[in-house]
């Protein structure tokens, strides 16, 4: 999957010299956390989030008043505080790029753009939260089974198989670093039996069941 199938397309955005304050009644009108910012030719220059305006208030036990502090932060603009230059994708980027690059960087936003510079979407951490549910079927009820298999070719194909031959509906189906280099941890969740019928299928196909549950 690419990520212009999961991207918010149009996003809110801000421009550089709009004030800090501007900038936090925006998040909080259109619910959102975090603003791409851009200059007069609509290109991507930044990124400002709510934390970057959090860190940039005055304490409450600061001395000023309510009025010094808003006059303060309408004095102090966007680009004074947003992460510059920052890092972006493409409409073809993979889901899991985007995903590691998140992770690998401790991103909490991707601007996606085009032709360099042009700002054409956005995917944050919430929307990948939204995949994983997707991913592990968390919307659908059934019976969900972990279990440990040889890292071998062929595995996964004879499990599905065996799933299938007894009519069971596969919601989900995932794949996991192991123990070792040498075995691997899934997670299934099926339709159409119970637990212990699950396990009766399972059991002669996996090294070691490690959880079941209905969810």
């Amino acid at each position: 999957m690419i990520i212009a199938r999961r991207m918010t397309r149009n996003p809110v955005t801000a421009s550089p010299d709009m004030s800090i304050g501007e900038a936090s009644d925006l998040m909080k009108r259109e619910k959102v956390h975090r603003l791409p910012v851009l200059d007069k030719d609509k290109n991507l220059v930044g990124v400002i989030t709510e934390k970057d305006i959090l860190h940039a208030s005055p304490s409450p036990a600061s001395s000023l008043s309510i009025h010094e502090m808003a006059y303060l932060l309408s004095k102090l603009t966007v680009k004074k505080l947003m992460t510059k230059d920052p890092v972006t994708i493409t409409e073809d980027t993979p889901v899991e790029e985007a995903a590691r690059l998140m992770s690998d960087q401790d991103l909490s936003c991707l601007p996606v753009v085009k032709d360099g510079k042009k700002l054409v979407g956005i995917v944050t951490k919430s929307d990948m939260f939204r995949i994983l549910l997707e991913l592990f079927g968390a919307r659908h009820y059934g019976v969900r089974m972990s279990f440990l298999v040889e890292d071998k070719p062929g595995t996964i194909a004879r499990i599905s198989a065996a799933l299938v031959e007894k009519g069971l509906d596969i919601i989900s189906f995932g794949t996991f670093a192991g123990t070792d280099a040498t075995n691997a941890i899934c997670t299934i969740k099926v339709q159409g039996c119970s637990q212990q019928e699950l396990v009766d299928i399972m059991k002669p196909l996996v090294a070691e069941i490690l959880d079941v549950r209905e969810v």
